[in-house]
């Protein structure tokens, strides 16, 4: 027999349809030539951003509160895991932009066309989501592999560069220059990122411990 859905998941289900829903807009703004034209800041041809963790992540997020509705519609409980590494991977591209490309280049409009909407607006209501989301914490080797995602798309993008080239703008292979200062430095740029993500991952959790109480003393108690 189904269990019957909580006001606390009726709340949840509405957040994750949002997320939803603005993952299509600014996939559906992202591939629209006229609103993100090629040479915008972080943004390319159609299907070419598909290259950017920003764009994969905020795809991989849509998808999980997708299957996270259906299965939680289901009475079936759903991985922490995944809805971890989910939203830490937006919170990463939130991070990044909000905390250092844009103070770094105040002149340019980091939210323009799609990245409006993977930059911000998804992100922010992935983890707003996440803050009342009813599901058990997890120890810390499990925040590590929520930050994998990340690592594999360095390796990635190294391994593409070494196989194919940086080549030259606007078809360079180093799309985010973070080997401008070579490969030394590259690897640390990264080895940075995996580390911030891993740390995004640890306070996502934290968010949620507090989300929980407050929501409890809200009276949305847990499922159990």
């Amino acid at each position: 027999m189904k269990n019957k859905i909580t006001k606390r998941q009726i709340i949840s289900i509405i957040m994750n349809c949002l997320v939803i829903a603005f993952t299509v807009t600014g996939t559906v703004v992202m591939l629209s030539p006229r609103v993100s034209p090629e040479g915008a800041v972080l943004a390319s041809r159609g299907w070419r951003n598909l290259r950017y963790f920003t764009v994969l992540s905020n795809e991989f997020c849509g998808i999980v509160s997708l299957l996270w509705i259906v299965r939680t519609v289901r009475g079936k409980t759903f991985p922490a895991l995944l809805k971890l590494m989910a939203v830490s991977g937006v919170g990463l591209t939130f991070a990044i932009v909000a905390f250092f490309l844009a103070p770094m280049n105040p002149q340019l409009n980091l939210y323009q066309g799609g990245n409006l909407w993977f930059h911000l607006i998804v992100p922010v209501t992935a983890m707003i989501e996440f803050l009342i989301l009813d599901t058990k914490r997890l120890p810390v080797k499990q925040t590590l592999i929520a930050a994998i995602p990340s690592l594999i798309y360095g390796l990635g993008y190294l391994i593409n560069i070494l196989i194919n080239g940086r080549g030259e703008w606007p078809n360079t292979n180093d799309w985010y220059g973070f080997l401008t200062w070579g490969y030394p430095i590259g690897f640390l740029i990264f080895g940075f990122i995996f580390l911030m993500h891993w740390g995004i991952a640890c306070l996502m959790q934290l968010f949620n411990k507090w989300g929980q109480l407050l929501m409890a003393r809200l009276g949305f108690h847990q499922i159990g």
